[in-house]
Parts: structure tokens; C-alpha cells; sequence
């Protein structure tokens, strides 16, 4: 899921042709993102798996792996939300616990994460950082949709309705990070 998670990015970094080289891997990396195929099926592995049948849903426990389509997630624990008209289909996956996704060379992680299938939005909350290489960003909440390919990193976490519970980073709620600058 690394390749998905592409943000957009301020430079505080002069420089005309360093501005443009951002630019075009933003623009390379959101095709990338967009190309995220969310129908592929799903694989899961965890240390203990309890099916609440009547409520429609699946609790991963203990070392919670799921993967799709080049895309891991890893967490403590999953609540997996399905509806049953005939197959089953996700609706959306709740992960909580030291959560991590990652996709290529990117990884993103956070407290909690919400996987929604209908909407095709990934959105990671509190403490959330983002790596691409010797790229680094920080903050309190992070949006991916996977159907325009467009990521936001706020610096709190608050407003999101998806994840509750995580209201401030550790930075005063506001986003942070490092470039790294291409040698010429």
C-alpha cells in the first residue's frame, strides 16, 4: 500500500527545478494510487479470529495481517464489517493498535485506521507518519482515496467522523516533515 499512500507536500525548499522534480512524482504517484484495485480479494491472517455472524462482522485479534493487491495492513486487532446479500462483501475494516500500511517503498502508520470499501477511502488517525524513502511526513490524520488518487494529511486528527477517539498529535496539530533534495 505504499505506492498508495502519495501526498501532496509543501517545500519550504527553494529551488525551481527541485519544486518541478516534486510535482511530477506527486502527479506519477497519484496515478498510482488511483490505480489501487479495492475489488481484489482479500487475504487475512491473525492469532485469533472470532465470526460475530448475526452482527455481520469479523474480529482479527493478535498480529492481524490483510493484504490486497500489493496493499498490507498490519494491526493488533481488525473489526471487519460485511453484508451478506448472497456473497459476502467488506464494507469496511476498523484497525486499531500500532496500525501500519504499506504499499511499494511507502509505509503509513497511526493509531487507528478505517478501511471503507464503498466509499474507496483509506484513513489513517493519531500519530500518524508517512515514509517514502528519505521522505518523512507527520501528523494527526491522513485521507487516501483510491478512486482520484489524492492523499491529505491534516495536523489533527479531529473532524474525522470515521475515526474517533484521536483528537491531537504531538505536534501542537500541525503537519511536519522532511524532503530530500536531489543532488545535481
Amino acid at each position: 500500500m505504499t505506492d498508495l499512500i502519495a501526498t501532496s507536500r509543501r517545500w519550504l525548499i527553494g529551488g525551481f527545478a527541485a519544486t518541478l522534480a516534486l510535482m511530477a512524482g506527486i502527479q506519477l504517484n497519484a496515478q498510482a494510487i488511483a490505480g489501487h484495485n479495492s475489488n481484489a480479494p482479500v487475504n487475512y491472517a491473525a492469532n485469533r479470529i472470532e465470526l460475530q455472524d448475526r452482527q455481520n462482522r469479523v474480529v482479527l485479534s493478535g498480529n492481524v495481517v490483510i493484504e490486497q493487491a500489493g496493499l498490507r495492513l498490519t494491526a493488533e486487532r481488525t473489526l471487519v464489517n460485511y453484508s451478506d446479500a448472497g456473497s459476502l462483501q467488506i464494507q469496511r475494516i476498523l484497525a486499531t493498535g500500532g496500525v501500519n500500511v504499506r504499499r511499494g517503498n511507502e509505509i503509513a502508520s497511526g493509531n487507528n485506521a478505517v478501511y471503507d470499501f464503498n466509499r474507496r477511502i483509506i484513513t489513517l488517525a493519531g500519530d500518524v507518519r508517512l515514509r517514502r524513502g528519505g521522505d518523512t511526513l507527520n501528523g494527526g490524520r491522513l485521507v487516501i482515496d483510491l478512486v482520484s488518487g489524492v492523499a491529505s494529511v491534516d495536523g489533527s486528527a479531529s473532524g474525522s467522523s470515521s475515526v474517533a477517539g484521536e483528537t491531537t498529535t504531538g505536534d501542537g496539530g500541525r503537519v511536519s516533515g522532511t524532503f530530500s533534495v536531489p543532488e545535481n
